[in-house]
C-alpha cells in the first residue's frame, strides 16, 4: 500500500472512496462532513436518512463506518465514520484507531482500492493533531487491506506537517 499526503480539498479527490469524518446523526454537519454533503449533493443525505431509518436509528456508533453513494463527487462512495471527541481524562485512542480500521474494512467490502482520508476527530472534536496523525498512520500501516492507494487529504499546512512527521517516523521502505 502506498500512503501519500495531499494538502487540499478531500471533496476534489478522484478516488474510489472518500472517508467522511461524520457525526453520529449521519445527517451532515460542519467541517469535512458539511463539505462532503454540500459538494456531493442530496443523494448522500438521502442514503444517510435511509440508514438512519433502517440500521442506525440511534445514529452510527463512534469508531464504526458505513458507506453511501458519493453523489456528485468524483469518488464512487463515501465511507462515513464517527470519530471520538478528545478527552484528556480518558484514553479514547482505540476508538480513533477503529475509525481507520473500520473504514478500511468497509472499503474492502466495496472493492475500493483507492481511498482518501481526512484527519478524523481533529476539528470540532479537538483531537491534538500530532497524536491524531500518529494514530492514523500507525493504524493504516498495521491494518491488512486491499487498498493500494491511501491518501490523507489535509486541509491545513499544520495538519500536513503533523502527518508528514508521523509518516516519516515509521519504518523506512514501507511507503512509496
Amino acid at each position: 500500500m502506498r500512503i501519500t499526503l495531499v494538502q487540499g480539498d478531500i471533496t476534489a479527490q478522484d478516488v474510489d472512496a472518500v472517508v467522511n469524518a461524520a457525526n453520529s446523526s449521519l445527517l451532515g454537519g460542519g467541517g469535512v462532513d458539511g463539505a462532503i454533503h454540500r459538494r456531493g449533493g442530496p443523494a448522500i443525505l438521502a442514503e444517510c436518512r435511509e440508514l438512519r431509518a433502517s440500521h442506525y436509528g440511534k445514529g452510527l456508533p463512534t469508531g464504526q463506518a458505513v458507506a453511501t453513494t458519493a453523489g456528485e463527487l468524483a469518488a464512487r462512495w463515501v465511507i462515513h465514520t464517527v470519530g471520538p471527541v478528545f478527552s484528556a481524562a480518558e484514553d479514547r485512542s482505540d476508538l480513533l484507531a477503529s475509525c481507520y480500521r473500520e473504514s478500511l474494512r468497509v472499503a474492502g467490502e466495496l472493492g475500493a482500492t483507492s481511498v482518501a482520508f481526512p484527519a478524523v476527530s481533529t476539528g470540532v472534536y479537538s483531537w491534538p493533531m500530532d497524536d491524531a496523525a500518529r494514530i492514523a498512520i500507525d493504524t493504516v500501516r498495521a491494518t491488512p487491506t486491499q487498498v493500494t492507494d491511501l491518501r490523507f487529504v489535509l486541509f491545513t499546512q499544520d495538519a500536513y506537517t503533523a502527518f508528514e512527521e508521523a509518516l516519516d517516523a515509521g519504518s523506512p521502505g514501507q511507503d512509496g
